[in-house]
């Protein structure tokens, strides 16, 4: 064998070398870290879907349920038990981040996992049930300032979470005591949700994306979206922003997943080449906005750097409400 064939024949078996190393997950997973029906649950089936569409996965990923912590039991459970787990994806969201920045989720940090992709944003939202007395987010103010007590808020996660943040903003803006409202820590969208509309809470402080389908159903409504300006969608454009009631709070809720520690590179590799090719793609587009979600992608070392600025920042604003030293 001449020089020139020996090259060749080398190169096309390091070919083979990687495919094989960057081979599709044999069972792939993805755990929501939260009961069904929530966000955690809309973003796995959403990459559900997706990746098998795009041919990326053979057959659907699974989907499990690991709630507790909002989102620290996973998140434990995948750095300690399963670091490296090539097929198993956790999604987590910018409430995870807001968690991770005041040491919620034990003695690991957000330096402890690969964060792989974000895929879509929605933007956290006030919501009351279809015949509520508050029809305005200054009714319900005005509810609170009278007696903060009085009025049962559902939130994902105790004190600190990002669903308490949202009615923790409005009360500040309004002179209210954040630590006077009357909490009912929840698993996330879908026991909120179920809550609300079984009259177990009066008011849910949640999520866009998890409230479309009972807005749509004629359940619930929402007092005020937490976004820039009304919503470019035609169920979203009546829904007012917290802003425009004179409430400037802005609250994105940036959805994606992320993989345990000691995944390999090569395995990590495919992953984000895989995701690369799904966010690029107008299906994906379609599938991202029938969940109610809108554009964000960002893979790789630059999700890596937009998750530890937001965790600085995020401890800024906890620091700010007394919740870290």
């Amino acid at each position: 064998m001449n020089l020139s064939l020996r090259k060749i024949a080398l190169a096309a078996g390091l070919m083979v070398f990687a495919g094989q190393l960057m081979a599709e997950p044999k069972r792939p997973e993805c755990i929501a870290p939260a009961s069904p029906g929530g966000g955690f649950d809309l973003t796995c089936k959403l990459a559900q879907s997706a990746l098998v569409n795009e041919k990326l996965l053979t057959k659907p990923m699974r989907v499990t349920y690991m709630p507790g912590g909002v989102g620290a039991v996973a998140y434990n459970a995948v750095v300690a038990q399963r670091p490296a787990d090539a097929g198993t994806l956790v999604a987590w969201s910018s409430g995870s981040l807001l968690n991770l920045a005041q040491g919620k989720f034990g003695r690991f940090d957000e330096t402890n996992v690969r964060w792989l992709a974000a895929v879509g944003t929605s933007y956290g939202a006030i919501a009351v049930k279809s015949d509520s007395p508050y029809k305005t987010l200054d009714d319900l103010v005005k509810a609170l300032k009278k007696d903060p007590s009085a009025v049962v808020i559902g939130s994902g996660g105790t004190v600190g979470s990002q669903d308490w943040m949202q009615t923790a903003l409005i009360a500040k803006a309004a002179g209210i005591n954040p630590r006077d409202l009357r909490y009912v820590a929840l698993e996330g969208g879908g026991e909120i949700a179920t809550a609300l509309l079984g009259g177990h809470i009066q008011v849910g402080s949640t999520d866009i994306s998890d409230s479309m389908p009972h807005i749509l159903s004629g359940d619930m409504r929402l007092l005020a979206v937490f976004a820039e300006n009304r919503l470019d969608e035609p169920e979203m454009k009546d829904i007012p922003t917290a802003r425009e009631q004179g409430y400037d709070i802005v609250w994105p809720v940036v959805r994606g997943f992320y993989l345990g520690p000691k995944v390999s590179d090569e395995d990590y590799a495919w992953w984000k080449a895989s995701f690369d090719k799904l966010l690029a793609s107008d299906e994906f587009a379609k599938l991202r906005d029938q969940r109610e979600l809108f554009p964000f992608a960002m893979t790789g070392p630059e999700l890596d750097t937009y998750v530890k600025k937001q965790v600085a920042d995020y401890k800024v604003l906890a620091k700010e409400f007394g919740l870290i030293q």
